[in-house]
């Protein structure tokens, strides 16, 4: 009987360490794919949960057109990167009045990927923020790579004015764009990509016939935001995620770029 225990604990000794090695196999297999779901959800730091859509704002009227609409650029739907197979329930979108203010981000991931993947990148930031975050839905409402593709974010449609969850405190009334990489100091930043960000904001605040060189008055719904819950703040029309969260995103060099993208975005709406 001593023999067989002796014999049954090696066996399950040496069990365990086959078990050990190839779960390290797999762990290290996955690496690659965790680090992306991580890396992509840091820049989500300072934005707002999902707020109850009990508390839903009603949806006002379009406002009559005005003189400085920009065109539309071209955007990939959801349905071009979202996983079909995805386990996610989608809740129903929300929506504000309009958009009178535009925040542009970064995703704080790796800037040499190819463009043709990037269908995969977003699909792992879903991933991350509806799962690891348990979030309703990817919290951009507009996401551009650095060939200059804008992809659709959040759900709810495109030309309507989504509430997102990117900004803390300041995601009614306005939208945000990603930038697809991380921008800190001295990092080139494409010019495709800012040329597609300064297109987009242009018809995104050209539907409300916002000059996006203004500046906007907001009222902040949290007290994790820059301002506390209810303050008044006058923020930039086309801002930074920095001007409205103590973040230092869309970095240093990105945020360098906001006055030229203001420039063009204002040239494209004719101003």
């Amino acid at each position: 009987m001593r023999v067989f225990r002796k014999a049954r604990g090696a066996w399950t000794r040496l069990a365990r360490r086959v078990w050990a090695r190839r779960a390290a196999v797999v762990v290290l297999g996955c690496v690659p794919g965790l680090l992306a779901v991580l890396a992509l959800v840091v820049c989500a730091e300072g934005v707002d949960r999902p707020v109850d859509p009990g508390r839903e704002r009603p949806v006002a009227a379009p406002l009559p057109a005005g003189p400085h609409r920009a065109a539309r650029p071209v955007i990939v739907p959801r349905s071009r990167w979202l996983d079909a197979g995805s386990t996610h329930t989608q809740p129903p979108a929300r929506y504000d009045d309009h958009v009178v203010a535009v925040f542009v981000h970064h995703t704080d991931s790796p800037n040499a990927y190819q463009c043709a993947d990037v269908p995969r990148i977003l699909r792992a930031l879903y991933a991350g923020q509806t799962g690891v975050r348990r979030w309703d839905d990817i919290g951009y409402n507009f996401l551009v790579d650095r060939c200059g593709t804008i992809y659709e974010g959040r759900a709810g449609g495109v030309d309507r004015a989504v509430t997102g969850a990117h900004t803390q405190g300041f995601n009614h009334g306005t939208a945000g764009i990603a930038a697809i990489g991380t921008f800190g100091a001295g990092t080139p930043v494409p010019r495709a990509m800012t040329e597609a960000i300064a297109a987009l904001a242009a018809w995104k605040l050209g539907l409300s016939d916002v000059d996006p060189r203004a500046k906007v008055r907001l009222v902040s719904s949290n007290d994790l935001s820059r301002y506390t819950a209810g303050t008044s703040a006058v923020l930039p029309t086309l801002a930074g995620h920095d001007a409205g969260f103590m973040t230092n995103c869309p970095g240093a060099a990105l945020t360098s770029q906001l006055p030229r993208i203001r420039a063009r975005a204002a040239n494209l709406q004719g101003r």
